[in-house]
């Protein structure tokens, strides 16, 4: 059996090929996630996402951040063989939406901000309040984890090296050029 520091750094890149994926499937194919929940009305990219690329011996960081930022740079960076280690994602279901990060290395939420609930203005409704505020989590929650199951039956396919990189490669490229 691994010891669980060991299997954690040796399996690490699996999340971030997850999150340059999802990247990918977000611009290419939002029609996919539909398979995972039919309740999703979109997926979006936020306003912050990080790549990180280990070439020579040395670790570069970049970061884009911001409402309305190109995300040229992080494509550039994919084409050097970068990988989206963090994401900021915006979710979408019927008329609500929800806010979050997630990093690949540990597929951790963290900054979550689910959609407006009513004001608790009795003790008696705080129960309920809460138990909604519960579901709210929980729709993300899972949202990621068969987002990530979706991945992995691809990942794990002799489709990901014959035709899926190609794919991801294809469209860092077309989308460099401007195309």
């Amino acid at each position: 059996m691994l010891d669980v520091s060991v299997a954690y750094n040796r399996y690490k890149f699996l999340g971030h090929e997850f999150l340059t994926w999802l990247w990918y499937m977000i611009e290419n194919d939002q029609d996919a996630f539909q398979k995972v929940d039919p309740e999703l009305a979109s997926l979006t990219i936020g306003n912050r996402v990080v790549l990180e690329n280990h070439r020579h011996n040395r670790e570069e960081t970049i970061t884009i951040r911001g409402d309305g930022a190109g995300l040229e740079e992080g494509l550039i960076a994919l084409k050097k063989g970068g990988k989206v280690t963090e994401l900021n994602l915006v979710c979408s279901f019927a008329e609500y939406e929800w806010r979050f990060q997630l990093k690949g290395e540990s597929l951790g939420l963290s900054g979550l901000k689910v959609p407006q609930t009513e004001k608790v203005e009795k003790k008696e409704d705080l129960e309920g309040a809460v138990l909604e505020r519960i579901f709210l989590i929980e729709k993300i929650v899972d949202l990621t984890y068969n987002v990530y199951n979706q991945f992995l039956e691809v990942r794990v396919s002799d489709d990901w090296d014959k035709r899926t990189v190609g794919e991801i490669n294809a469209w860092i490229d077309k989308s460099i050029a401007g195309d």
